[in-house]
């Protein structure tokens, strides 16, 4: 199902998103040099706080259970598929396969630029004040890992381990998977789950401008405003990686399988690109994409609609890679040092947090969310990307959908030379 983008006052979401940004900033300057004592000042600070708290509490409410349902869901649509099973094996390692580049090249790329390093933020330091870094070897960083992966899922709801939600829902999904139509009534109750937290989601994001204003006031109010150049240097390396990732790595992994050369494939998916970058949709783009590869370059509709269904729900590189770098750009406004470990385990998450739930686009927040809990960083930094995501959003989708359509070509050569056998 899909649940409609909320407009108020014939405003989009993310139009009313981004004019109240320009009011929390405005608000914040005026009130920066106010002495911190003065009664307008506090009180506004007071209100902003509360505001902000009851929209990321909104978010932490339903996050835990629609990654359980989001997940399971996913995996269970993958059993009516399963008579096709070179078709889907192969589309699921190709997507894991870019997932795994795009989020080590977003990882690398971070750690060398350091966007943000050296800022740190005063509006989080209560909640890194507890923050403990831990350096632990190779041995004890599979141990723990395994260990924080394999727990009661009761407890690990309980204590929102995130990481031990995400295992029990594979696991789940993968027996849904190997037994197709034998839990039906399973897997309908988890659509409908969704289908309800989606409309929760859809109703906390009608409170979404508020609680951005808000939160961007208090940021503003305590922090010097070098943020935005930093800001802007953070939105470049990301739009810079995604480039490299959508006209370098999944060119040449083309190329590498199926010798179809770049020139060839920029002028068969063209259509389907500037669709993405236009509209912002995976879903939207579907048709057009579905179009250009039976079409331009001969994939079968038997493949096709598998691989690009399948694909604008799991396949989403650009995504991945927005996510790592902003976890890593919010560690260092944070002050903030992940080891190794943290790291892999925001790599392990932006994979997973790309294949998160469909059906409207304030799903993307929820998935950041995810990534910053799970390595145990302020959510409320989310307000200093939310301003910049829309414009971001554009260059993301069109690289998501372009692993959709190489992921279909080289599903269909596999194909091709399996029945050349």
């Amino acid at each position: 199902m899909s649940v409609p983008l909320t407009r108020r006052f014939g405003a989009s979401l993310n139009t009313q998103i981004l004019i109240a940004a320009f009011i929390g900033l405005a608000i914040g300057l005026y009130l920066a040099p106010l002495p911190e004592q003065d009664g307008l000042r506090q009180g506004v600070m007071y209100v902003a706080k509360l505001l902000s708290t009851l929209f990321i509490g909104g978010l932490k409410l339903v996050l835990i259970p629609i990654i359980l349902c989001s997940i399971v869901v996913g995996f269970a649509r993958l059993g009516e598929h399963r008579h096709i099973g070179v078709v889907w094996r192969t589309t699921l390692l190709f997507y894991a396969l870019t997932l795994t580049i795009a989020v080590s090249l977003s990882l690398l790329v971070a750690n060398w630029v350091r966007p943000g390093a050296g800022l740190n933020l005063q509006m989080f330091a209560a909640s890194t004040d507890k923050y403990k870094a831990e350096h632990l070897s190779a041995a004890d960083f599979l141990q723990q890992f395994v260990s924080g992966l394999l727990q009661d899922p009761i407890q690990a709801i309980a204590q929102n381990n995130i990481m031990a939600v995400v295992c029990f829902a594979v696991v789940v999904g993968m027996v849904m998977v190997r037994h197709p139509g034998r839990f039906a009534n399973t897997q309908r109750l988890f659509e409908e789950m969704l289908d309800i937290l989606l409309f929760v989601v859809s109703g906390i994001m009608r409170f979404a401008p508020l609680g951005i204003a808000a939160l961007l006031l208090q940021l503003v109010v305590k922090q010097d405003m070098t943020l935005l150049l930093t800001v802007g240097k953070f939105a470049a390396m990301v739009t810079g990686m995604t480039l490299v990732h959508g006209m370098i790595v999944l060119p040449g992994l083309l190329w590498l399988i199926t010798r179809i050369s770049p020139l060839q494939f920029w002028r068969g998916s063209r259509e389907s690109l500037v669709t993405a970058f236009a509209t912002s949709s995976s879903a939207a783009t579907m048709p057009v994409t579905l179009r250009c590869v039976q079409n331009n370059f001969g994939a079968s509709p038997a493949v096709s609609g598998f691989v690009v269904p399948v694909g604008t729900t799991l396949n989403m590189d650009g995504t991945a890679i927005y996510e790592a770098a902003a976890a890593l750009f919010i560690a260092n406004l944070a002050g903030v040092e992940l080891n190794l470990v943290q790291q892999m385990i925001v790599c392990f998450m932006s994979m997973i947090g790309a294949m998160g739930a469909p059906g409207i686009p304030s799903v993307g927040m929820l998935t950041m969310v995810m990534v910053l809990q799970s390595v145990g960083l302020p959510v409320e930094a989310i307000a200093i990307l939310l301003p910049i995501d829309r414009p971001l959003d554009t260059f993301r989708t069109a690289v998501n959908v372009e692993g959709d359509i190489v992921a279909t070509l080289v599903v269909q050569h596999r194909v091709d030379a399996q029945a050349a056998t």
